[in-house]
Parts: structure tokens; C-alpha cells; sequence
């Protein structure tokens, strides 16, 4: 046969799938030996060879490239993860996928396993407050890093931020401005950065209003849907009760709706509701959410393009960029103005 053919080829006559042979030829997962020999044989018959491979391999290459995220169950890290790996596999690369659920321990876990994978590179979300794993990867390794939503100065590396202040602060802004004075605040968790910068934006909005905070309004959430549902009833509870939200997420922000409308009442009737992301459920869920649109595509785009520039030493490797992007107000129907008796 000739040595034209392809591993498609190779996988048909050995009766197994395409992933199958691939992960033989990279060793990437376990695979029976029966398999190994039937894929082996097939590929002996064919006079295959893996020619990208080969040429990956003699340049230190894997075609891979690793992305570690702190919830791949959020549609904003969903919809990030979907971007990066469509623009990664139009210019030949894998994306390998590591969930930490915030958790630094894992999140060690997985550089290690990244590490050991030999990929190209690695974009990093995270959102906890330890630094020591990124640290430890970028100070002991040559594996370019891309970091997203950490702002933080470490050598050989690029940051891509958006303005979560700026973002907080809108959001609180427009709702003084639609005459809400009592406003509560669902936060993301504690040592979540990003969380922490939106709050501060709702704090300086507030102050620069002269409006007081009261002490029961800023709670704690965790970014998922029951926090928001959990928020929502701990506000139906204060006297006086706030007339706006501002939810740190939209995930928060639907839980937010949920509660409300378990409890009888309407937004923006009862309560205007602010979130923040402008994930793909906040257009299509009734009323459609206000929210605070960060840029996915570009954040997406503009970090696969640095790590692409790190991997081919297009740019000196000790060096690093500080990229903040900016958010924007997305109005629909959650917010209204408040009618003063």
C-alpha cells in the first residue's frame, strides 16, 4: 500500500476510531494490547506514517496546548473555552481541558499534569488567590503561560484582564441613576479577585452618590445559581428592603430571578436586578437580564494569539503585557426606573 495513506485509513482497516489511533501513536490514554497490535498491523499493512507527528516531535513539539478553568460548567468559561478551541484547532493545535472548581490543590494538580503532557502552552483562569502555582510553572518551566482575570506581575508571562471596577461600577451607576438608592450587592466568593474588583466598583459608585451601604447588604455568593437563589431570600428578609440588585454574575443573577419568582414577586416590578458577563442565557431568559457584557471573543482571540507569539518566540520571552479590556452596559428589561411616592 501506499505510504500516502492517512490515519482515517488506518482506523477503518483496524476497526477502531481515529481517537483510538491517535491516542496509541501520542500515548496519551490507556489502550488494550489487542488494540495496540490490531492498530500496529493496520499501520505495518498501510506503510502509514504519522508524518505531523514525526515532525512535531523532532521540534519539541505536541500540537497541544493546555487551558485550566475554574468552572467549565459556567457558560462564560464555556463559551471562552469554545473560542479557544476553534482558533487552536484551525492553526493545528489540541486543547487539553482541566476543571479545578476553584480549588487550588487541584489546580497544582493539573499544571503538573500539563507539565507532564509536554504541551506547547498554557492559558490560565484562575480565581483563587494563591499565586504559587502559577509561580512554580512559570518559574520552573519553559511552557509559555497565558494568564486570564488575574491581575498579577510574574516574568515571562501575559496578563489579559477585563475592568471589573469600571464594570461594578457601571452597573451600580446606571441603577442610582434609574433613582435606586437602597442597593444590595450578591458578591462572588471571598478570594475571588474579580468578584473583589466589581465590589469595589459598587462601593465607590455608592460613595461618589452619597448613598450609605447598609451593613446587611453585601453578601457573599459563590457564583452558581443557588447563590443568587440563596441571596435573594436573605434580601426579601431585610426592613427596609432593597429596591435593585446587583448580582457579581449572571449565574447569580438568574438564581436571582428564580427566587423571586418562587416568592410571587417580579422583576423589575418588585426588585431591579442587574448582573454581570452577559452569558448566552441572559438574552433568551424572560425578562431578558441587564447585565454587564464582558468581551469573550476578544478575550479569547487576543489570548491564544499572545501564547501562539510566546510558543513561536515571536516576542522576547522575559518579557510580559498587561492587557485590560473594557466591559460594557447591556440594557433589556430587569432594571427600571424607581416611581417615588
Amino acid at each position: 500500500m501506499t505510504s500516502n495513506s492517512t490515519i482515517v485509513d488506518v482506523a477503518k482497516l483496524a476497526g477502531v476510531s481515529t481517537t483510538t489511533v491517535s491516542h496509541i501513536l501520542n500515548g496519551t490514554r490507556y489502550v488494550s494490547d489487542e488494540l495496540k497490535e490490531r492498530v500496529q498491523k493496520a499501520i505495518d499493512e498501510l506503510g502509514y506514517r504519522p508524518n505531523s507527528l514525526a515532525r512535531g516531535l523532532r521540534k519539541g513539539e505536541s500540537k497541544t496546548i493546555g487551558l485550566i478553568v475554574p468552572d467549565n460548567s459556567n457558560p462564560f468559561f464555556a463559551d471562552m473555552l469554545r473560542q479557544i478551541e476553534r482558533i487552536g484547532y484551525a492553526n493545528g493545535y489540541s486543547v487539553i481541558l482541566c476543571n479545578t472548581d476553584g480549588d487550588t490543590e487541584k489546580e497544582t494538580c493539573y499544571t503538573n499534569v500539563l507539565i507532564a503532557q509536554h504541551v506547547d502552552g498554557i492559558i490560565f483562569i484562575s480565581t483563587t488567590s494563591s499565586v504559587e502555582p502559577l509561580e512554580e510553572l512559570i518559574n520552573s518551566n519553559e511552557i509559555p503561560v497565558i494568564i486570564i482575570d488575574r491581575d498579577i506581575d510574574l516574568k515571562a508571562t501575559d496578563v489579559i484582564l477585563v475592568d471589573n471596577f469600571q464594570g461594578g461600577y457601571d452597573a451600580t451607576q446606571y441603577l442610582i441613576s434609574l433613582g435606586h438608592s437602597r442597593i444590595a450587592c450578591i458578591t462572588g466568593p471571598s478570594m475571588v479577585t474579580a468578584s473583589a474588583d466589581r465590589v469595589h466598583g459598587y462601593i465607590k459608585a455608592m460613595q461618589d452618590a452619597s448613598l450609605p451601604i447598609g451593613e446587611d447588604w453585601v453578601i457573599t455568593g459563590n457564583f452558581h445559581v443557588d447563590g443568587g437563589e440563596e441571596g435573594i431570600r436573605r434580601i426579601l428578609q431585610m426592613d427596609p428592603r432593597p429596591t435593585a440588585v446587583f448580582a457579581c454574575n449572571d449565574m447569580m443573577a438568574l438564581g436571582v430571578l428564580r427566587g423571586l419568582r418562587n416568592s410571587g414577586l417580579s422583576v423589575p416590578g418588585d426588585l431591579s436586578l442587574i448582573g454581570f458577563d452577559d452569558i448566552s442565557l441572559a438574552s433568551i431568559v424572560s425578562p431578558a437580564l441587564t447585565t454587564i457584557s464582558q468581551p469573550i471573543d476578544q478575550i479569547s482571540a487576543k489570548a491564544i494569539e499572545l501564547l501562539f507569539n510566546r510558543i513561536h518566540k515571536q516576542k522576547n520571552e522575559y518579557s510580559n503585557e498587561r492587557i485590560v479590556l473594557p466591559t460594557k452596559l447591556i440594557v433589556r428589561d430587569t432594571c427600571m426606573k424607581l416611581e417615588l411616592n
